[in-house]
């Protein structure tokens, strides 16, 4: 592993030099950022992943092994990216036009996936383009995300569905009384109001 200006990258990885990437961030091997992406601070990025150009990820956000982040996604800080999960890009992919010819940049608008602050995706999970997932929201693994995630939404399957509300320990909240909902780990109390969830 080599380490410059803070930043760690180990030598099987490929990280363009047009890429801005935040003190302390980690760079494990075979991963591949590519140009004009943007890491924060104290980022990780396992082995394999993929961060493509344009992309942006905020501090403190991790990137398990395998995982695919498909430009011009957006992620907040404290992000969390599952082993092998996938932010897609393309709503209607193709590999050559209706002519036959091989497709490239010109042929198709990239669309990316936002993911808000403290939110997790998953191992295996995919999410579809162009989506949001709300603010500490927790897919499950293997699900499949189409629509859009409300903030401190539990979503599972394919396609994915909210069965449930977690709060920023990202355990499944209990109800306590009429709208009120109980985080078991910390205590913190969360309201729901029109299919939303909110701190109080």
């Amino acid at each position: 592993m080599t380490n410059r200006e803070g930043v760690t990258v180990a030598p099987t990885a490929d990280v363009d030099e047009r890429a801005k990437i935040g003190a302390g961030t980690r760079i494990w091997h075979l991963a591949q950022i590519r140009e004009n992406a943007t890491l924060g601070d104290n980022c990780t990025v396992g082995r394999g992943a993929y961060v493509g150009p344009g992309v942006t990820l905020g501090s403190n956000v991790k990137l398990q092994n395998h995982a695919l982040v498909y430009e011009p996604a957006h992620l907040a800080d404290g992000v969390f990216i599952g082993p092998a999960a996938v932010l897609t890009n393309d709503e209607y992919p193709r590999a050559v036009t209706p002519d036959g010819r091989l497709k490239t940049g010109d042929d198709w608008t990239a669309v990316g996936v936002t993911i808000g602050e403290g939110a997790a995706i998953g191992a295996r999970a995919v999410c579809v383009a162009p989506v949001t997932i709300g603010r500490w929201a927790l897919i499950a693994a293997g699900a499949v995300v189409t629509k859009d995630v409300p903030d401190f939404a539990l979503v599972v399957g394919v396609p994915a569905r909210r069965i449930g509300w977690v709060g920023r320990a990202g355990r499944p909240l209990t109800p306590k009384d009429d709208g009120i909902w109980l985080c078991p780990e910390t205590g913190a109390e969360y309201t729901e109001k029109d299919g939303r969830l909110t701190e109080r």
